[in-house]
Parts: C-alpha cells; structure tokens; sequence
C-alpha cells in the first residue's frame, strides 16, 4: 500500500511539474535522478489513473460563432470569418461589403465613417459600388501621424470607390471650447454634422484602452480615475464591459457623433479584430453605439468565452 500510495504521489508530482509548470520531461528526470522514460511511464500511468486529463476543444464554426453573437449580444447583424494571420483586419472588408450591401443604401443614404486601424484596412480592401452615397466623417481629426488616425483618408477613398460624395469635416477632434464653439459656428461644419442625424449606416473600430496599473501613478486625475474603468471607447466615446459610457472632462470640448446619434442609427457597424478588445466590443454593444459586428474567429471566441452561458 505504502509503494502504490508513493507512486501515485510520484506520478501526481511528475505531472504538475510537466503539464503546469511546463518543465521538459528530460529536466524532470534530471531533478529526480532518474530516466527519462521512466518520467514518460509516469506520465502515462497518470492519464489512465485520472491523474491529468487532456481534453480536446471542439471548434466552433463561423456561422455557429455568428448566431451565438448575435443571440447573447442582441446584435442586430453579425459576421465573423476565419481570416488568414497575415492579413485579419483586411478580411473584415469582404462581409462589411455584404452588410452595406444587405442594407439597401443608394443615392443619398449616409454612411458614417470613424477612424481605427480597421476602418483604415477595410477601406484600403474596398468598398462596394453604391453611387451617389454620401460618405461622413463621424469625428474631427487629430494631430497624429499614425496612418488609422487619418479619417479623411478614410472618408475620400469610401467615396471614390463606391462612387459617392465624400463630406470632410475640416475640424480638430478636440481643441478648447472657445475653438468648439467657433467651428460650430461655422456653415460648413454644422453641414456636415447635421448629416449625423440622417445616418443610415456608421461604420466605427472599437478603441483598446489600457487602464492605469496600480501604483502607476500616485496623482491620479479625477479623469484617469474614471478612465481606468473603461474596457474600450468608441470615437473617444468610453464604456466599461458592462455598456455604461463614462464621462471625462474632455468629452464636452469633442466634435463627433454622439452617443444618442449612433444609437438612432439603423445599422451601426463595429469593425474588430483583437481578442483584447473582446470586453470593449462587449461594453460597446451594450451601450447601445454599436448593433452589428464583423470580426475574426479568434476575437469571437474570446467574446464568447466572456459572456454567460447561453
């Protein structure tokens, strides 16, 4: 009894230090000086005694990803594709191009366009044919010269590859509120932004955010207090995982669509693909900015895998 009760003490030692902390059996059998295929003998009888157990994940496909979305998230439409490694944000062009299709927009419909390295891939891939739609920025720009920052890039190539009418809005994404109140002041951009409440279609990324580590800093603002609850942001728009938008003090010297305009419109797209961004996407969507989804596989399971079960 003593030997049987040793061995399984063995095996159950063996077995941590190979299966959690990852040691090469060769290393084991250094540490107890002893053979290697003495180590693989008990591993093995820790398998067939019950000792360690290997479960083989079954994978599920896009379009059973697809309906799980939809149904836990209450998405109104939801696309998720099996994207190649080396190109996972492009691939996202291809279904986006099927929603815009599916949402009957012709001459004169509004599409809404945010900023992100998605947004920026989809429109680099292409957009369906659709003449005589009009393309919006849906915030004013900034000063960064990081390529997924230049939204009326984004908003001129949507336009000339889709045969419509692009609407710049020449306008900082946030200055003081002097300078907000002088740019809405202007024709020009209260043109363009009232097109804000004609949307039909936004187009939007869901922004990562990296909360403040603790002990990070010891003065904190009140803003980087609020903001380290965030889970993500859309247009600078932050929600915790739970969909409440948080408020921060630069949020009222912003030009963008609003929170309440992206929740009147029909179809509102969130383009992603980062299984790190899967609580943002979660608090986006319940939030209510953002009704539809297209993303990966991997950036779907990681959702799932956050939600309750169904």
């Amino acid at each position: 009894m003593q030997d049987l009760a040793a061995t399984r003490a063995m095996m159950h030692m063996v077995a941590k230090l190979h299966y959690e902390s990852d040691m090469p059996q060769v290393e084991i059998a250094r540490k107890f000086d002893v053979s290697t295929a003495t180590i693989s003998r008990l591993l093995n009888k820790a398998r067939a005694a019950g000792i360690v157990r290997i479960e083989v994940v079954a994978l599920s496909s896009p379009e059973n990803m697809t309906a799980d979305l939809i149904k836990r998230l209450g998405l109104k439409k939801a696309f998720v594709v099996d994207a190649p490694p080396a190109n996972v944000l492009g691939s996202l062009a291809a279904p986006l191009a099927t929603l815009l299709e599916q949402a009957g927009l012709g001459a004169g419909s509004v599409l809404g366009i945010g900023w992100g390295r998605a947004v920026r891939e989809v429109t680099l891939a292409g957009m369906p044919r659709m003449p005589g739609i009009l393309t919006v920025a849906l915030n004013g720009g900034m000063q960064q010269a990081a390529p997924h920052f230049q939204i009326t890039e984004f908003v001129r190539r949507a336009a000339e590859q889709m045969e419509g009418k692009p609407h710049f809005l020449h306008a900082p994404y946030i200055s003081s509120a002097e300078l907000r109140d002088a740019f809405l002041a202007d024709r020009s951009v209260q043109d363009i932004i009232s097109l804000w409440d004609r949307l039909d279609v936004a187009v939007v990324g869901i922004g990562l955010t990296h909360a403040p580590k603790p002990g990070e800093s010891t003065t904190a603002t009140a803003d980087e207090t609020t903001l380290s609850r965030a889970a993500g942001d859309v247009l600078r728009h932050y929600v915790t995982e739970s969909g409440e938008v948080l408020h921060w003090e630069g949020e009222a010297r912003m030009i963008a669509a609003s929170p309440e305009q992206l929740r009147r419109t029909p179809l509102t797209v969130g383009v992603a693909a980062t299984p790190e961004k899967a609580a943002g996407i979660i608090g986006a969507v319940r939030s209510g900015m953002i009704n539809c989804l297209v993303t990966d596989v991997n950036t779907a399971q990681a959702i799932l895998d956050r939600l309750p079960a169904a």
